[in-house]
């Protein structure tokens, strides 16, 4: 009987997009591009966190946004309404994340972020991934740095219960503390599981329907885009 061949196709995977997305981010740098990738569960609120921070820094720095889902247009719709900044949508085909190619492919139709040319690229593009806890974690996007929004209904537990997403992380929003008196939820114990997973990564609650504690968030994002300017 032959030998039955064992193909690792997953590592293939992840090690010629760790490539891409190391290529991605150099050419970023060389623009003066930062790439924010925001990953959370749906429902967390990552459009209305982008909207009120988005609207903080608009008059600051120039913004775009890639909105990536498996179908519709809504969250782009409602992204160039509230803030007006150019906004794209990115549908996967069923994809359950994005991975280096296929956000250089949303770069290369947002004006014009990867152009040589100087001019008008935006100092700021924040990529909105597909909306779960798992996927969007294993792969590389290009970016500069890695933020999720973790929603005070979903549970201080998850970051045991979803390790990858939590230590790739830089920083953890945690949003809706409007409804904190309604749940089970402790903030400390939340903090603490975080810092398991990722002792460096920055904690920042906040309530994205009311803005209270968005300019935190927002004042670290622009602190990180001068820096990655320089």
């Amino acid at each position: 009987m032959d030998e039955v061949k064992v193909i690792e196709i997953k590592k293939s995977i992840f090690e010629d997009n760790d490539r891409d997305a190391d290529r991605l981010r150099g050419e970023l740098k060389e623009r003066g591009v930062y790439l924010l990738n925001l990953m959370s569960a749906p429902g967390s609120g990552k459009t209305t966190t982008l909207i009120q921070t988005i609207n903080r820094l608009k008059d600051k720095i120039r913004i775009a946004v890639m909105e990536a889902d498996i179908d519709s247009d809504v969250d782009a719709v409602k992204i160039k309404e509230a803030t007006g900044v150019e906004s794209v949508q990115l549908h996967t085909g069923g994809m359950c994340h994005l991975d280096a190619e296929m956000t250089r492919q949303g770069l290369e139709n947002l004006t014009p972020a990867l152009s040589t040319r100087e001019g008008d690229r935006p100092d700021l593009v924040i990529l909105e991934n597909v909306g779960n806890l798992v996927c969007p974690a294993e792969f590389d996007t290009g970016a500069v740095r890695n933020a999720m929004i973790l929603s005070v209904p979903e549970g201080h537990d998850k970051p045991l219960k979803y390790p990858l997403m939590f230590s790739v992380c830089d920083v953890v929003v945690v949003n809706k503390m409007d409804v904190l008196p309604y749940f089970d939820f402790d903030l400390d114990k939340c903090k603490e599981y975080i810092r398991m997973r990722n002792p460096k990564a920055t904690v920042i609650p906040i309530c994205a329907k009311t803005g209270e504690g968005v300019e935190q968030f927002a004042e670290w994002l622009l602190k990180e885009v001068t820096n990655w300017k320089k």
